[in-house]
């Protein structure tokens, strides 16, 4: 019983359905997220490398030849136990173009010389071979103290570009009243991180996922604001 509950929330945890409505309270980050990896899981193929990995949440959506995890090198990422291979921050332990895709999934916010890193990303792909990249561009600090940026949509595109890697395809998520909604649980989500944990899934039912609710259905009725979004997604492609 125990396992099949905790699958049920890692499930609604990164795949929010109905249920994630009410039991998650980033409900719209995550099902954005979820949604954005199918719909472009399809520029991914061959040999890929998941850059910052962490639990692998996202693996099973891509139809690859080989999905190979790379994170930082710290104790929490050994005692996990899910990465293939770690980063110490400077150089990645692969050879000069040896991989046909990159998957880097709201990471780059957390890496302090980015430069260094696009590079090393750069180096590592094919000639032509492309990388889905997510950053978010409105949000809380988080992963304290390792967060480091936010990015514009300009500021992105500019320092891709610097590093060798041209846009191909560049959405905004959540750029929508649903962002009005995901901070106020954002918000609500840290100052109940204290409480008692019955008291706290009783709120996270009641309060937080009934403005998840209001949020699915508003959201039908107000318009976009391209300028106020959550994260950006982007296909990238290594210059030929």
């Amino acid at each position: 019983m125990k396992v099949k509950f905790r699958a049920l929330i890692r499930k609604e945890s990164f795949f929010p359905g109905f249920i994630g409505i009410f039991i998650n309270p980033f409900y719209f980050a995550r099902h954005g997220l979820a949604d954005a990896m199918r719909r472009y899981s399809k520029f991914l193929n061959g040999k890929l490398l998941d850059v910052g990995c962490g639990t692998k949440p996202y693996s099973s959506i891509f139809d690859v030849d080989d999905y190979i995890g790379l994170d930082i090198d710290s104790d929490i990422s050994r005692k996990r136990g899910i990465a293939d291979f770690f980063y110490d921050g400077s150089v990645f332990p692969f050879a000069d173009n040896e991989f046909d895709s990159i998957l880097c999934n709201q990471v780059l916010e957390h890496v302090f010389n980015p430069d260094n890193f696009l590079r090393e990303i750069y180096r590592v792909m094919k000639p032509g071979a492309k990388m889905l990249l997510t950053v978010p561009f409105v949000w809380d600090e988080h992963e304290k103290p390792n967060d480091y940026a936010r990015y514009s949509s300009f500021g992105l595109k500019a320092l891709l570009e610097s590093n060798g890697l041209r846009v191909l395809k560049n959405e905004k998520l959540g750029a929508d009243v649903t962002l009005l909604f995901q901070l106020t649980n954002a918000y609500l989500y840290k100052i109940s991180e204290r409480w008692n944990k019955y008291v706290r899934l009783v709120f996270t039912i009641l309060v937080m996922g009934s403005l998840n609710l209001l949020g699915v259905v508003v959201r039908y009725f107000l318009p976009s604001n391209p300028d106020l979004f959550l994260d950006h997604v982007m296909i990238v492609e290594k210059s030929k």
